[in-house]
């Protein structure tokens, strides 16, 4: 099997764009905070707390990754595992754009191997619902203690309900897939591949499927937030956990609903208000939010750009024969 390499061109470009702007953005929260305040909260937070941070966000993928493979498995594609998380993890080398719409690189690794677009972008597209569903369910964790928040959540769950409805509705959503059905027009090709995406997402949301994603996602997010429970603990700020996984949570809905790359910024000043907030000093809620995102965002770029530079659907090398489970 043949095809072009990945790594060229605009893609490469886009790719080392997305890197320098997403650092460049946390030089300039590093150099706010003070390198001596984020240097005391690594000191405070020593080798063991860093390492239990980093390995909840490994729990945090692997769990993400049993959910992607649940979606493939529905839509009919059986990918081997260790070559489906090759494909997995090079995703992450794009979260830092707008959405996480990069990680969307993931289709065109599959279809190297036999995986139509429509359908790694129905899982891309089940993914990210089913990742909104559990930060809002993680978000109703501390409402009863914090009472900022209630509007920011009230729109996740507008968007939950929403993208429910839509994908509820087949026989619009057939209707549009045929209506738009007439080459050479852009407009009605694009409404076409959409509908024909929605219809194949359908599939991943079945009552057991949904079940089981949802359950997926809530105990992956809940990882990280565990993490950022102990930073906080490790760094003298006492927290109950549902207050930490409530500021995390909120915080992530307010990156994903922002659609800014990775969630920079709004994430930050979410996370970095809410800890002001509940009387955190300045620069140790700068700090904590600093290492919370390097052990769970920048760990996963890093992780995706290792994984980017050697896959084998990128560099555009010849694959096994046999490559399905």
């Amino acid at each position: 099997m043949s095809g072009n390499p990945v790594l060229t061109g605009w893609r490469l470009r886009g790719l080392i764009l997305s890197v320098i702007v997403a650092a460049a953005a946390y030089l300039g929260i590093a150099i706010w905070a003070g390198a001596e305040e984020v240097w005391h909260a690594l000191v405070q937070v020593g080798p063991f707390g860093l390492l239990l941070a980093l390995s909840l966000s490994l729990v945090n993928y692997s769990l993400r990754f049993a959910r992607w493979q649940l979606y493939l498995r529905a839509l009919a594609h059986r990918i081997a595992a260790p070559a489906s998380l090759h494909i997995y993890l090079a995703g992450f080398a794009l979260t830092t754009t707008p959405g996480k719409a990069g990680e969307a690189l993931r289709g065109v690794l599959l279809k190297r191997r036999d995986v139509p677009y429509p359908d790694s972008f129905a899982a891309f597209v089940s993914e990210r619902l089913s990742d909104l569903v559990a930060v809002v369910l993680l978000s109703l964790l501390g409402l009863t203690l914090v009472t900022q928040g209630t509007s920011l959540i009230l729109a996740g769950v507008a968007a939950v309900a929403a993208g429910l409805l839509v994908l509820s509705q087949r026989r619009p959503l057939e209707a549009l897939q045929r209506h738009a059905d007439r080459p050479g027009r852009r407009l009605w090709r694009g409404l076409h591949h959409a509908a024909t995406i929605l219809l194949q997402a359908r599939r991943c949301h079945t009552p057991n499927l949904l079940a089981g994603a949802t359950a997926l996602s809530v105990v992956a997010w809940s990882a990280e937030a565990l993490a950022f429970w102990w930073i906080l603990n490790a760094m003298g700020f006492e927290a109950g956990f549902a207050f930490a996984a409530f500021v995390f949570a909120l915080a992530m809905l307010a990156g994903a609903l922002s659609f800014l790359p990775g969630g920079l910024g709004g994430t930050e000043a979410v996370m970095i208000g809410l800890l002001l907030l509940h009387d955190m000093p300045a620069a140790d809620a700068v700090a904590a939010t600093t290492l919370i995102r390097l052990t769970t965002l920048w760990f996963a770029v890093l992780l995706g750009l290792i994984a980017l530079s050697t896959n084998p659907e990128a560099r555009g090398r010849e694959l096994p024969d046999e490559h399905h489970a």
